[in-house]
This record gives C-alpha cells, sequence and structure tokens, in this order.
C-alpha cells in the first residue's frame, strides 16, 4: 500500500464494489456514470446530498455551445481565449468547442429540453458575458440548470445505477501500485448504508462541484466545500489555478453581514438588456468596454467594486424595468421569485448587487481524458483544472466543459481493461499519516479570513495576513483534536483548500482576469504567463505546500496518470 494523509475517521464497516465509482451529481458526474454504464462498466455514484441536488441544478444562464446560425467553433475559441486572459490551453478550449455542439445535442437526446423560438422552432439562444454571438441555450427560461439535472437524473434512474446519497466523500483508496482503488466516504444519516464504508473500483471520477463556501458570501450551496480538490491533494494529486475564483459580479445584496449562499441574478440578464447602474442611476461599465455590462465577468466585477468604492456604497444596482412584467415572468422566473422574496422588484426597481463567490477556474489538474496525476483517478466540472478557462471562465462554459469532459472520462476508461486491485481501509495503511481536525466553527473564522484577505481585492498585505490566521486555525498536533464528523471534515477540507488559494494567489504578483491584485495592478505577462501547480507533501511533522510553475500556457502531460 502506498503511504499518504488521511482525515481521522474510523474504519469502513461496509463495502461496495464497482468497476467506477463517480463521486458527485452534477452535469459532469451524471454524464459520465451514464457514458461508463453504457459501456458495460458496473457504475456506482456517490452523492453529498440528494441525487438532484447538485450544484448544477443552480444553474441559471445556460450552456454555451455554437449551435446559432453563422457561429463557429472558432468564434467561441476566441471569445474563451479572450475571457480568458492569457492562460487559457488552446488545446483543451479547442477540444471544449469542436466536442460541445454534438455533446449538446446528445444532451437533448437524453431528454433535456431547451426553449425554443416560437417563430422558427429552433432552440433559442441569447447572449451573455464575453460573448459576441447569441449562443447560450437556457430552459425554463432562467432554470437551464434544474431541467439539466431533471433529465440526467430521469437518465440514472432508469439505466438502474447504483447510488449512494447523503455520503461525503472522505479519502481516496490505493492499492499497492500507488492506483486509485476506490474511496472511503460517510453516509449520512440511517438507510442500508451509514456511517463510514468504502466504495472499491478501480476508476474513481471526482465530479464534487465547487469550493465557494470557503467565502462568506456565495452562490454556491453549504456542500460545496472543496472535498473533492482536498481529497486529491491529500492522495497526492496536483492542482493548478486555485487563485482563480471568480466573483459573480451581480448577486443580489442581502445587506452588510450576509453570509452563506446568496440569490443569483444570473449574466443573461444582462444579455437581455439590463443597465448596470448606481445610485445615482448613471451606467458607469460604458466606456470601460466595447461590450459594456456584458465585458467578461472580472472587467465587470472590478468595474462594481471600483464604482462602490469610489460611491462609499455597499452594491449597485442592475436595472431592467424597461423588460416590463411579461418579459421577468417568463424569461426569468426563478430571479424574480428570489427578488420578490427578499421584497425587491425588479418590474418596478432596480435591484441591488454585489459580487460574490461563484466559481472556481482552477483545480485538480487533469489532461485531455480527464486524467489526474494519480493513476486511476480522474476528475471533471468545477472540480477539475482542464485549462480551459484560463483566468477567467466564460459565462456559460462551465455546463458544456462537465459534459464534453465526462464523456471523455469515459471514453477513456472504456478502452481500458478491467483492474483487480486489492484496496484496504486506509486505517489498515502503514505509514498512512492522519491529518488532524479542527473544530466544526473554525469553518466560520475561515471564511471571515478568506473574505477580508482572498476576495476580490487581493495585496500583499491582505493575503499575508490570511496567511497568519489560517496558521492559528490549523489544528495543534499535540493538543486534543476535534472528533471526527461531518463539520470537522468539512472544516479540514476548507482549511486545506483556503490554505493553497492564499499560498498561489500570494505568489502570483500582478493582477490578472478574476485575480487582482491592488499591489501588482497589471498584467505581467513576462513573469505569469503560466500556470502554478501545486501539491501537498507529507513532512517528518505534518506536510507542506510544494509551489511550482509551468513554462506556459500548455499543461506538461499528466505523468502517472490514467489507467495503464
Amino acid at each position: 500500500m502506498t503511504a499518504g494523509l488521511r482525515l481521522d475517521a474510523p474504519r469502513s464497516g461496509w463495502a461496495i464494489a464497482a468497476d467506477v465509482v463517480v463521486v458527485g451529481s452534477g452535469v459532469a458526474g451524471l454524464t459520465a456514470a451514464l457514458r461508463c454504464a453504457a459501456s458495460g462498466r458496473k457504475t456506482v455514484i456517490v452523492t453529498k446530498a440528494r441525487l438532484d441536488a447538485g450544484s448544477t441544478r443552480w444553474a441559471q444562464g445556460g450552456i454555451a455551445a455554437a449551435l446559432g446560425e453563422g457561429d463557429t467553433p472558432g468564434q467561441h475559441l476566441d471569445d474563451t481565449l479572450v475571457a480568458g486572459a492569457g492562460l487559457c490551453d488552446e488545446e483543451a478550449v479547442r477540444t471544449l468547442v469542436t466536442e460541445g455542439p454534438d455533446a449538446v445535442r446528445r444532451l437533448i437526446a437524453a431528454g433535456a429540453r431547451f426553449d425554443t423560438s416560437a417563430e422558427t422552432g429552433r432552440i433559442a439562444l441569447t447572449r451573455e458575458g464575453g460573448h459576441h454571438r447569441r449562443r447560450i441555450a437556457h430552459a425554463g427560461g432562467d432554470a437551464t440548470g434544474a431541467e439539466i439535472s431533471r433529465a440526467l437524473v430521469a437518465a440514472v434512474r432508469d439505466a438502474g445505477i447504483e447510488t449512494v446519497e447523503n455520503a461525503l466523500v472522505l479519502d481516496l483508496l490505493k492499492d499497492a501500485g500507488g492506483h486509485a482503488a476506490g474511496v472511503s466516504l460517510h453516509v449520512m444519516g440511517e438507510g442500508r448504508h451509514d456511517g463510514v464504508g468504502a466504495v472499491h473500483a478501480p476508476a474513481v471520477v471526482l465530479a464534487t462541484g465547487g469550493m465557494g463556501q470557503v467565502f462568506s458570501a456565495t452562490t454556491n450551496p453549504s456542500v460545496s466545500t472543496g472535498d473533492g480538490v482536498a481529497l486529491a491533494l491529500r492522495a497526492g494529486a496536483e492542482v493548478s489555478d486555485l487563485e482563480f475564483v471568480q466573483f459573480h459580479p451581480t448577486v443580489l445584496y442581502l445587506g452588510p453581514g450576509s453570509e452563506g449562499q446568496q440569490p443569483l441574478v444570473s449574466e443573461a440578464v444582462r444579455g437581455e438588456g439590463a443597465h448596470l447602474v448606481d445610485a445615482d442611476g448613471e451606467r458607469f461599465m460604458v466606456g470601460q468596454h466595447e461590450l459594456a455590462e456584458l465585458a467578461p465577468r472580472d472587467i465587470v466585477a472590478k468595474g462594481i467594486m471600483r464604482r462602490m468604492r469610489e460611491r462609499g456604497a455597499d452594491c449597485m444596482y442592475l436595472d431592467a424595468r424597461h423588460f416590463g412584467a411579461r418579459m421577468w415572468q417568463e424569461r426569468f422566473p426563478t430571479i424574480l421569485a428570489a427578488c420578490r422574496a427578499h421584497g425587491i422588484d425588479p418590474v418596478t426597481e432596480p435591484v441591488p448587487v454585489a459580487p460574490a463567490a461563484h466559481y472556481a477556474s482552477g483545480g485538480v489538474r487533469t489532461d485531455l481524458a480527464g486524467r489526474t496525476t494519480v493513476p486511476g483517478l480522474y476528475a471533471c466540472g468545477e472540480v477539475a483544472c482542464t485549462g480551459v478557462h484560463g483566468a477567467n471562465r466564460l459565462a456559460s462554459n462551465s455546463l458544456l466543459e462537465g459534459l464534453v469532459f465526462a464523456e471523455r472520462i469515459a471514453a477513456d476508461i472504456a478502452r481500458t481493461p478491467v483492474r483487480t486491485p486489492a484496496p484496504a481501509d486506509p486505517g489498515d495503511l502503514a505509514g498512512t499519516r492522519t491529518v488532524p481536525l479542527p473544530p466544526a466553527e473554525a469553518r466560520y473564522a475561515i471564511q471571515r479570513t478568506m473574505t477580508a484577505g482572498a476576495g476580490v481585492l487581493r495585496s500583499a498585505e491582505s493575503l499575508a495576513r490570511a496567511v497568519e490566521e489560517l496558521a492559528a486555525l490549523a489544528p495543534d498536533e499535540t493538543g486534543k483534536p476535534a472528533e471526527p464528523g461531518v463539520e470537522t471534515w468539512e472544516a479540514a477540507n476548507l482549511h486545506l483548500v483556503a490554505g493553497v488559494l492564499v499560498a498561489a494567489a500570494l505568489r502570483r504578483t500582478e493582477t490578472r482576469g478574476c485575480h487582482w491584485r491592488e499591489d501588482h495592478p497589471e498584467r505581467d505577462d513576462d513573469s505569469w504567463r503560466r500556470h502554478l501547480v501545486v501539491a501537498l507533501r507529507p513532512t517528518a511533522g505534518g506536510s507542506e505546500l510544494a509551489v511550482g510553475t509551468t513554462d506556459s500556457t500548455a499543461f506538461p502531460p499528466v505523468t502517472g496518470g490514467g489507467t495503464p
């Protein structure tokens, strides 16, 4: 067995055997599971909440693909490269935009129903920030993610794929050769499986979503605690680009001190003609970019933050009163309901908005087949870093990335002979070091530290302060550690990913994409048109982060990854 790091947890009390275990039930996880099962591999899905409660269901705007008349993958590629601020892996982007249209068509064939034009009967397409064409397919007006989730969940249930719900994944299991051999997990509640157990499988697909809960205010659900990135780091995998956290420019402002998941006001609202204004009604994005309110998200977020600073304001406003009641009700019913639930009527008044943590452009480093640097461990969706997004994700490319790379992972697994590893409970592994757990309340301290020190605006001073505060929150290995449990495991994962994010943000001494350094306000292509790659290395006294850089925007080959 290969020694490594693991969370402090009880031994497994039950186990399931499979060919593939997929962790996560968003568009990436469900697509990977369906494709693997269709190829004849026994597949098990592990999901942290209900099968239909993945992060995908929260996606409002839509899925981007060159489906419209006159649009081409080449134009989609150009827009993606511009949004990525010089740091996209062009081969990965080309793969995304070339395979994307057919992947969306297969999604439709699987049962997803997108909105269509009453005049033509074709898929209705809209625009979002950074797109020069209407190429965003949407469903239910602003409920695209919910529709995609519905269709894929129905397909998974029809296929009879075994699912373990309400299960927090803990750590990767490995065989004697260091190859993935499954995962340990904890089922929250009683049922066929409860408590700590394991799924033994030679192929492990991480599709666990994001890590937005590392900040106080986010659009991410409460389950998005960076579990997949943390698991991969403890297993020895490399992560990259974690400093590039996209703050969505237009999140419903609920007042000072508001924490947790905040309602998103989709970029599609601006795509349909809404204006960003200050308290005096002035459109402050006009003149800042050729696309004004439809500039890439990092530019819009910065524009909002600058105007908030100039005016000493806590928020700006999104004015779409000219839409009228009918358009709000038909095109944006979810957003309309959310606003009205908080006492705001966008039909008659501007909507208060401010940036909040939204999407991690970085994650577990993969190649174009979704393989990580740990053999047998794959990653897709927001947990992965394929190189597609660069320094800033182009709007609505996330669902497409999850779809395309999940299919590529399943294809790679299907052409690989099935292995029969000899897995074990991580507690049986000689030399495996247990990671001490912080107390559950550390979660909120981590969030406040990250919001203050590594939010939209960053500097050497704020990041150094975050380093100190995170160090103070680290469990004292000489003292009594916190008891194992869901809250302390999540706190440990958040603490680990926060440390990586801050270390990378401190190292990158420039402003690029959604990484905004106040003390280094210019982009520095000579020094920083490259990726930071981070790994967690065990040491005699615990562990340390090893941070390196790539030679170019292209990732080096994934050596040792995949399934030999």
